[in-house]
């Protein structure tokens, strides 16, 4: 049977190894990990990471979505870093179940984080 892990050359990965994956912060210290991804039913990109920042900074407890454009992928550590700041994360807009369908609050979350909104990306292409 094969297994899961994606040819490099291509700069694929398997879902196995983001899910669980370690986060860190720009200066190489571990902050948390993927606990899932959101991604988008028509396209197949990856949305948002919805990372769990407790158990290393215990910031704001739970899970927090962060747009994927703001995690970077470093091979050597095979984990994500961003820019996200403790003082970022503990004044993001708040997150329910039915921010996934507003667009107000996708809005306020890519500005909140400096990333670039993903249906600015599409539209470009």
């Amino acid at each position: 049977m094969a297994t899961a892990t994606a040819h490099p050359k291509f700069n694929l990965i398997s879902s196995e190894h983001v899910v669980g994956a370690k986060v860190y912060d720009s200066s190489g210290k571990e902050i948390g990990e993927i606990d899932h991804l959101m991604i988008d039913e028509i396209s197949g990109q990856a949305r948002y990471a919805v990372v769990n920042f407790c158990g290393f900074m215990c910031l704001r407890p739970g899970h927090h979505p962060l747009p994927w454009s703001s995690l970077n992928y470093e091979k050597s550590r095979e984990g994500y870093i961003t820019n996200v700041t403790q003082q970022q994360l503990e004044a993001a807009p708040e997150f329910s179940d039915d921010s996934w369908s507003d667009r107000d609050w996708e809005m306020r979350v890519h500005q909140h984080y400096s990333a670039r909104p993903y249906w600015e990306e599409s539209a470009a292409l």
